[in-house]
């Protein structure tokens, strides 16, 4: 359990190789010492069609959802880590963010539990 979403125009898959991409988002959270590396996971959406600052340009964001439980400074320096991470990947594009949200202990089912 963290999950890391990535929403990306489809032509970032032409500038690095999704796997790359993936890799990269994945070692970022785990060297913050939040998640134990087995539990975290990485996904990649990318979009054919898209507005971007009322043009076709390219964009990723990533969609933290994680436990809760921890600090804003600790999801703060996350989110920062990750961005941080695919900006020296991808220099060239305008738009990089990041945002999390947390998952309730209370609600949160998996297979493992049942």
């Amino acid at each position: 359990m963290p999950h890391f979403i990535l929403d990306c125009s489809e032509s970032i898959l032409e500038k690095q190789k999704p796997r790359k991409v993936i890799e990269a988002v994945f070692e970022t959270a785990f060297s913050t010492g939040l998640f134990d590396r087995d539990d975290i996971k990485v996904r990649l959406n990318p979009y054919k069609y898209s507005l971007v600052q009322s043009e076709e340009a390219d964009f990723i964001h990533v969609f933290g959802n994680i436990m809760e439980g921890r600090t804003e400074d600790q999801k703060a320096e996350l989110s920062y880590a990750i961005v941080a991470t695919l900006t020296t990947l991808f220099p060239e594009v305008p738009v990089i963010s990041m945002n999390i949200r947390d998952f309730e202990m209370a609600s949160y089912c998996n297979k493992s539990m049942i």
